[in-house]
């Protein structure tokens, strides 16, 4: 039997919904609508919320309004409020825009580099070196993602000692924390367990987040083998919302209900109102006409029309 000595008593989730799941929808948002995502994710409890990024708007036309998103968004009491920036010039709008706490990328594949940052991985790692030393210079604090950790959509398998070191490169940079990302829902969860106490063992619980996505239904059997080795932060969106450019129609990232849904089951802590994303699955459903995939968004719809009856 698994010894679940190594559990965590506290997960801490880092909401990407507002960044990485909008940036999947066929529509842009308007910025009133993205504001208030951000605001009923802050009330829910999240603490930790990627709002956009500074892509250009020609490869990411969802993002295009986050200069205007971060310039208009209000104070909120111990939120930190992250935005991916892929180069430079992101990081000068963001500056410009006043975002405080950034987000830096690398792939862990060539091919996936080459399609995704439009360079290969020696020059998107010396990209985040100008990158952590202008953060440096601000003092801005700065989070590592490490994308396609546990497969390849071009390539199939990557070479897991290949992903450590580019997150070991971007811990030594400077990095507050790196998150693996499951970019097309590849991983399974005999390696996910393997990969989990090979980074436990390499950088230790703080330092280290997991990015799941649902696209093979997955996802959820992926994170509790990863708390099971004692991983202790997850990365998650709203709903489940967003997708998999790769597999059209699939299901998007880890939702953050569904993953709180499992903690308060098995006991550990997340400091986090289910009720309440619950409330914001909902929204985002009616009101805000996005698409959720979220299990327990779906349970307590089903569950209210039983009530009318």
């Amino acid at each position: 039997m698994q010894d679940h000595q190594r559990w965590p008593e506290r997960v801490r989730l880092f909401e990407v919904g507002p960044r990485d799941g909008l940036q999947h929808e066929p529509s842009t948002l308007p910025v009133a609508t993205r504001l208030e995502f951000i605001r009923r994710l802050a009330e829910a409890g999240l603490r930790d919320i990627e709002i956009g990024s500074f892509v250009h708007p020609r490869w990411v036309p969802q993002m295009a309004d986050t200069d205007d998103l971060v310039a208009r968004i209000p104070s909120l009491t111990g939120v930190r409020l992250w935005a991916l920036v892929p180069n430079l010039t992101g990081f000068a709008r963001a500056v410009a825009a006043g975002a405080t706490n950034l987000c830096f990328l690398v792939s862990a594949s060539e091919t996936h580099s080459r399609k995704n940052l439009n360079r290969p991985i020696a020059e998107a790692i010396a990209e985040v070196e100008r990158l952590a030393e202008a953060a440096a210079r601000r003092g801005a604090p700065w989070r590592g993602y490490v994308s396609v950790a546990f497969g390849c959509p071009y390539e199939g398998a990557v070479d897991f000692g290949a992903v450590l070191t580019l997150a070991r490169r971007m811990l030594d940079l400077g990095a507050r924390q790196v998150s693996l990302g499951d970019t097309t829902g590849m991983g399974n969860p005999r390696q996910v367990g393997e990969a989990a106490r090979q980074a436990l063992d390499e950088f230790g619980p703080d330092k280290l987040a997991l990015h799941f996505h649902d696209t093979r239904g997955l996802g959820m059997t992926n994170a509790y083998v990863a708390l099971e080795e004692g991983v202790n932060s997850f990365d998650t969106s709203a709903g489940g919302i967003g997708g998999c450019p790769y597999a059209p129609g699939a299901a998007g990232n880890l939702s953050t209900e569904d993953l709180v849904q499992l903690l308060r089951s098995l006991g550990v802590e997340c400091a986090v109102d289910f009720d309440k994303l619950i409330s914001v699955a909902r929204w985002l459903d009616a009101e805000a006409k996005v698409r959720v995939h979220s299990r327990s968004h779906r349970y307590a719809c089903s569950q209210a029309t039983a009530g009318a009856h």
